[in-house]
């Protein structure tokens, strides 16, 4: 076995022990503390839209996803950016590439079902399909963060693919990435891969981490 195999290995290990044990934890959340903290959520993410109009950035379309398994619940924040007309996208698997992401409108008419996971998507529809290149902000789901703006997934790879494929593509301005996530979501420290790219924003519940210059709260 290489060395390279060998840290792989550690690094893998340490990612299940580390999932394993947060995950039980926000499923641990109660139902009204839960309720609560997906408010505050919201309120940090808006805050960090205004901020961003503020500097001229106008995030007119957001990709999001369906919260499960005790994950900050994203859907007031789905109300909150109808009621300020923002398009909001939803991810959808892949069914010809696997390991990729599309990206679809997401509206109260929208038609759901349950993908391989058991995580409510939209029917493909192709009238509905955003491409990549027309995303301000994506939200990203993660398990773990740390102070540098490091996320760990849940392992397969679906937003580090995405995230890669934005950064690659002949964009004017920048996919923004944020995540979303509670506050016990942070750790001191992540076993990361040399593919894994920081984000430059995490909203929690207590507060909006900033890990570049765009906005002043660090």
């Amino acid at each position: 076995m290489t060395h390279t195999d060998s840290s792989s290995q550690t690094r893998d290990a340490r990612c299940k022990t580390l999932r394993q044990a947060i995950r039980h934890a926000r499923r641990a959340i109660p139902e009204a503390e839960q309720h609560v903290a997906a408010l505050k959520g919201c309120e940090q993410f808006l805050t960090l839209l205004d901020e961003l109009s503020a500097q001229g950035r106008e995030i007119k379309t957001v990709a999001l996803y369906f919260s499960c398994d005790g994950e900050l619940d994203t859907a007031p924040l789905i109300e909150a950016l109808w009621q300020r007309g923002v398009t909001t996208c939803l991810p959808i698997i892949h069914p010809f590439a696997p390991g990729r992401l599309l990206f679809l409108r997401y509206q109260l008419s929208s038609q759901l079902h349950a993908n391989r996971f058991g995580i409510p998507e939209p029917r493909l529809d192709i009238r509905s399909l955003v491409p990549l290149a027309e995303l301000d902000l994506i939200l990203t789901p993660l398990v773990a963060f740390d102070a540098q703006g490091n996320r760990m997934g849940m392992g397969s790879g679906f937003y580090d693919r995405t995230l890669a494929a934005a950064q690659q593509s002949a964009r004017t301005v920048p996919l923004l990435a944020v995540g979303f996530a509670h506050t016990l979501q942070l750790v001191d420290s992540l076993p990361l891969a040399p593919w894994d790219i920081p984000l430059p924003f995490i909203v929690t519940p207590g507060k909006l981490h900033s890990f570049n210059t765009l906005t002043a709260e660090s």
